[in-house]
């Protein structure tokens, strides 16, 4: 029996991620590219091509077709991304459209926090569960919804968007142009942002040492480091930013009555610390018969779960 091969695109706000998947979710090879997504759609389209050809160079006989992850609200019928938040200029485009006419190959394209939640559902931390809520955290917040075992996608494709619940009313101006939405918390730049005013009044941190005093190195990673160092300004800073979750994701349970989380991205990787206080807010503000239902699991597909989602997309459509 011939084996299946697809092509999965992890396209984020930093870097687009290509993987060559098999049909048991074996991520064959992969190639990391930067989106530049600064420089607007056509300079990200171009950087998608870069990173799918250096994978078709000699593997284009085995491939089948051609998944997507992308931000934004997507058609999944028509290949189109619009209005992704991460992605300025990024009006309409008909992504699949454009990478199916560049490769001859059938393109797939579907929102990556629904992708990733495929990949989890099918792969990885939702293997076995009926229903769950999927949320991403990195460049921005991401969200999907697994309602026995199928993507609820909404009216328009757009259902999931957790990272743009309003959570203060009057907090910070969103990418989105809202404000207050979960991801003016919870986003990398955000968190940097937040974390670096912060740092004003916390002049003993360790974080100022793992910079060499140059808070323009901040990242994530750097927090995580200074706070399993002993660093309580750090421990506080991931103990706020699962609180902050908390908040949101108890409202989404309480809407949906899907009690099972899981939580992927980048800022997953704040580990137990970020987890234990997503929990405990969660079980504060959760309607009381849902409270002993609660679970916050981490992805297991971790950073290859946007690859291994939107290859999916072309085995299992």
């Amino acid at each position: 029996m011939k084996k299946k091969y697809s092509i999965g695109v992890d396209l984020g706000g930093t870097k687009v991620k290509v993987g060559i998947v098999n049909g048991d979710g074996r991520i064959i090879r992969k190639v990391s590219v930067d989106t530049f997504a600064e420089q607007g759609p056509d300079k990200v389209v171009s950087q998608i091509k870069k990173g799918i050809n250096s994978l078709l160079v000699t593997n284009k006989k085995l491939i089948q077709g051609i998944g997507i992850g992308s931000p934004g609200t997507v058609s999944t019928k028509k290949g189109t991304v619009e209005n992704p938040p991460n992605l300025p200029g990024w009006k309409k485009v008909h992504l699949g459209r454009i990478i199916t006419k560049e490769f001859g190959l059938p393109t797939f394209v579907e929102n990556d926090a629904n992708a990733a939640a495929i990949g989890e559902l099918i792969y990885g931390a939702g293997k076995d569960l009926k229903s769950f809520i999927m949320i991403t955290l990195g460049t921005g917040v991401g969200g999907g919804i697994i309602h026995n075992r199928k993507l609820f996608k909404g009216d328009f494709g757009a259902a999931g968007e957790i990272g743009h619940i309003t959570i203060n009313y009057k907090g910070p101006k969103c990418k989105c142009g809202a404000y207050g939405c979960l991801e003016t918390y919870l986003g990398n730049k955000y968190i940097i942002k937040n974390v670096v005013e912060k740092l004003k009044n916390n002049k003993s941190s360790l974080i100022y040492k793992l910079t060499d005093n140059n808070l323009k190195k901040l990242n994530p990673k750097i927090i995580h480091e200074a706070s399993l160092l002993g660093d309580e300004f750090s421990k506080k800073v991931i103990e706020n930013l699962g609180e902050v979750l908390g908040y949101g994701l108890a409202s989404v349970v309480n809407l949906l009555d899907i009690s099972t989380i899981i939580i992927g991205g980048g800022v997953a990787g704040f580990g137990k610390p970020l987890f234990n206080s997503v929990k405990k807010t969660m079980k504060a503000r959760v309607l009381s018969p849902i409270r002993p239902r609660v679970k916050v699991k981490q992805a297991k597909l971790k950073n290859n779960a946007g690859i291994k989602g939107a290859s999916s997309l072309v085995l299992y459509d």
